[in-house]
Parts: C-alpha cells; structure tokens; sequence
C-alpha cells in the first residue's frame, strides 16, 4: 500500500524524473553510440550504476544475495542487460532513439501475452486482442516502406531486434515470479544491475569492440552522455522509482510507459534532428493506444483478481 501524504514537492520531483530523465535517456544512449562502441558503452554504464548502487543497498543494511539467488539474479540479469539493453545500445547505433523508445513500448504488449500464456492471470479478451493488434500495427507502420506513409521507414533489423529486447524482458518479468530473487527490491535490482554490466563487459570483450578503440578519442559530448546515462539514468532515475513505488500505486507509477516514448520522440526531434515525419507520429500514436488499452485493462482486472500481475524485476527504463 502507499504511504500516506509524502511532500508534493518530492512526489513532483521523484514523478518528473521518471518521465523525463528516463524519457531522455534514450537520446543519451544515441549520442554515446555515435562514438562508442555500443556493447562497451552499456557494459560501463551498468558496471559503474550497479556498483554503485550496490554499495548504497550494503551501506543501508541490506543482506547479501545468497547462492541460489545469485544464480537467478544471472539468470535475469542475463535476460534485460546482455540481450535487452545490449540490443538497444546496438540498434541506436542506426535506428533514431525517438523510435527506440517507441518500439520498446510493447513491452506492454509482450507482458500481456505472458500473462496470458505462461502466468495465466489474464484471459485473451476482445479488448485485449484489439490492443495487441492495434500495437503492432504500430511497428508495421514504422518498418514497412510499402506502406505510401510520409517519412522514412526504421531500419528493420535494428526494429527487429529491439522486439526481441522486448520479449526479452517480458521473460525476466516472468522469470522473476518464478526464481528465488532477494526480498529487498533495492538490493535485488543493484546486483542484478552490477551483474548485467559485468556480462556486458565479458560480451564487449568477446565482440573485439575494444580493439582499436581509444577512449582518449571520445568527445565531451559524449563523456557527457555516459555520466549522464550513470548518475541520472540509473541512479537518480532508480532511486525515484523505487520512492514512488513505496509511496503512489503501481498504476500511477506506470504511467511513465506513456510519457517516455513521446519524451523521447520529442527530444530526438528537437536536440537529434530526427525527423518527426507522418510515419513517426503515426506509428507513436498507434503503439501508445495499445499500450494505455493493455495496461489499464490490466490495472482494473487486477483489482478484482486473486492473481498478481507479472512484475518486473527492475524498473523498465533505458
């Protein structure tokens, strides 16, 4: 349940930093993958946040994870840092990030179907299957260029592959209802978190991407966006999360996954130049109906349900 009347001035602030510093975290990552190697960039990204992160949840007297644990946290971690961020960082290198953040949006998509199918907390309704189809109309009208839609289409292996990001951490979320996970959120999502940019570490140094490349060569631009990507991204984005999840409802909270794909088309237009033709608008608005229809169907049929909805194991956010 919610704690009862926190400061509306720390509420605004802990809301606005889930909105639009996850929104614009995003446009972060494309300015860093400009110039670094996508795989190194995650992997020192969530290295140095999940450190970090991690020493504050010990500072705060949180038990260590024990050994089962820890082979879930891999498990997990394995899921949502190598393959779904690690598949983001590498599709910015072509796809806009507004568009990134918009086909990552069916994230709610995926996350019904595995109630559905796997949970067996939802039923398949006609409301439901309509949202389903009407998403991923969405990401046909972003990809496909037959369609006669203004603007060009997303490059299709970098769309392809942030769908399988999606469906990636939709079977985290799964996963994490069924593994044994530590019972300190804070300290479930920091190991999971300094975990994944270790696996990123290992991947980057398998892929060669420090082969040749010279960090005394990367812009103050970009530095910016890594540090960026650290403190406000991971660190101040999670804390805030993890606040509002103590003290608003989970389906206030997760009005987030409306705000950051427009916070990030917006920013990518305007800071990026990436073009906000009709094709991008369209296929925004057609992925955010089906996301707003999923979960607020969701949000009411838990209410009157026995069964908890699938939770993901760390905040969903770039």
């Amino acid at each position: 349940m919610p704690s009862p009347h926190p400061p509306r001035w720390k509420t605004l602030t802990a809301f606005a930093s889930i909105y639009f510093v996850w929104g614009s975290t995003f446009y972060a990552i494309r300015v860093g993958v400009h110039e670094v190697p996508p795989l190194l960039l995650a992997a020192v990204r969530f290295t140095i946040a999940g450190a970090l992160l991690f020493m504050w949840a010990l500072a705060r007297g949180e038990r260590l994870p024990r050994r089962r644990e820890w082979a879930a946290i891999t498990i997990v971690a394995l899921l949502i840092f190598v393959l779904d961020y690690g598949i983001l960082f590498w599709a910015e290198v072509r796809v806009p990030s507004g568009a990134a953040a918009v086909i990552l949006a069916t994230i709610a998509a995926f996350m019904a179907l595995a109630e559905i199918l796997i949970l067996r907390t939802q039923r398949l309704t006609l409301r439901l299957g309509s949202a389903l189809l009407i998403g991923l109309a969405g990401v046909v009208v972003l990809v496909d260029p037959g369609l006669g839609v203004a603007g060009a289409p997303v490059y299709l292996l970098g769309a392809a592959g942030l769908l399988v990001s999606a469906v990636s951490w939709s079977a985290a979320s799964v996963l994490s209802k069924r593994l044994p996970m530590p019972a300190s959120k804070v300290m479930s999502a920091a190991a999971q978190m300094l975990v994944g940019g270790l696996l990123l570490c290992a991947v980057a140094a398998a892929a060669g991407e420090g082969r040749g490349f010279h960090w005394g060569g990367v812009s103050a631009g970009a530095w910016a966006a890594l540090v960026y990507l650290i403190a406000a991204g991971s660190i101040v984005g999670f804390t805030a999360y993890t606040w509002l999840i103590h003290h608003q409802s989970p389906t206030t909270v997760g009005t987030y996954a409306y705000v950051n794909p427009v916070v990030a088309v917006v920013l990518g237009h305007f800071l990026g130049g990436e073009a906000l033709a009709a094709r991008t608008v369209l296929g925004t608005s057609l992925i955010l109906l089906s996301v707003v229809v999923i979960t607020t169907r969701r949000a009411s049929a838990a209410v009157g349900s026995t069964h908890p909805t699938a939770a993901s194991p760390a905040s969903d956010q770039a």
